[in-house]
């Protein structure tokens, strides 16, 4: 994790949304429930990065469009 964005990612702002998105989806991972397997998914992804100069940005850190539930591999 990036020092500038330790901040944020420890807010109770971005658990709570971390944890609404991934109920939504089921916690089961976007990308292998495309391809019809069912993976638990472990990581809220930033579709577009969070930079420095967005960090503050909630359409950019906490909108639902620019989030995926990913596993690990």
């Amino acid at each position: 994790m990036k020092q500038y964005a330790e901040k944020f990612y420890k807010s109770k702002t971005w658990q709570s949304t971390r944890e609404a998105y991934s109920k939504s989806v089921g916690y089961l991972c976007e990308d292998c429930l495309k391809q019809g397997m069912f993976t638990a998914g472990e990581i809220v992804h930033h579709i577009r990065p969070i930079t420095r100069d967005n960090i503050n940005n909630p359409d950019i850190t906490l909108n639902w469009d620019n989030l995926r539930l990913l596993c690990r591999p």
